[in-house]
């Protein structure tokens, strides 16, 4: 699967109207909408401010006004084209006083969503299990020999009364496996899925 690494503006001007499409990466429907929102408020002098976004948990367009089914969804059309996920885009338009019609409309959407694209850097993710491993800090050396001699991936530490690490298994393994000898001294939740940059 594929995403953005990081947000991206690009801008275009269409017959004296003027569109910057903004690009972010989201993992779910609740990030979206906060950057749709503080977007919103950031123009919220233009005369439109479409959006498109496909994340973990659905998708969605929205037209702002403009003809039904002459933003929102030619901006989305242009995300599933290209393959991309976990991405929130917003287009916002100034009108510059020459109407472009319907087909127009979708041309300038659509266009606006490709050049910004072409700005982005494109990064493969996948589903990983994570998994929280638990333990005393005279263990920290057998934990990190396992964890580099069975190709794990160290999301997260976290130091404070036990040792607390964040692993993912490059090959999507189950972690339990691999630390039932140490049962009595390492402690092994499921604590959830994420997407990830391929490791």
């Amino acid at each position: 699967m594929k995403t953005i690494k990081k947000p991206v503006q690009s801008e275009i001007n269409i017959k004296k109207s003027q569109f910057i499409c903004s690009v972010y990466p989201t993992k779910n429907k609740k990030e979206s909408k906060e950057i749709i929102r503080k977007l919103n408020q950031k123009y919220n002098d233009a005369t439109h401010n479409c959006t498109a976004y496909i994340v973990e948990d659905g998708e969605g367009f929205d037209d702002d006004g403009e003809p039904g089914g002459t933003a929102g969804k030619p901006m989305i059309n242009v995300l599933r084209k290209n393959e991309l996920h976990n991405i929130t885009i917003i287009v916002t338009r100034y009108f510059g006083g020459i109407k472009l019609g319907a087909g127009g409309l979708v041309r300038a959407y659509s266009k606006s969503v490709l050049e910004a694209i072409k700005e982005v850097e494109i990064v493969e993710i996948e589903q990983y299990d994570v998994y929280e491993l638990i333990f005393e800090y005279s263990d920290i050396k057998l934990v990190d020999m396992e964890v580099r001699n069975n190709s794990l991936e160290n999301i997260d530490k976290d130091y404070s009364d036990t040792v607390r690490y964040d692993v993912i298994s490059k090959d999507n393994r189950d972690i339990r496996k691999i630390f039932e000898k140490y049962s009595g001294k390492i402690r092994v939740d499921f604590k959830n899925k994420q997407f990830l940059e391929k490791i």
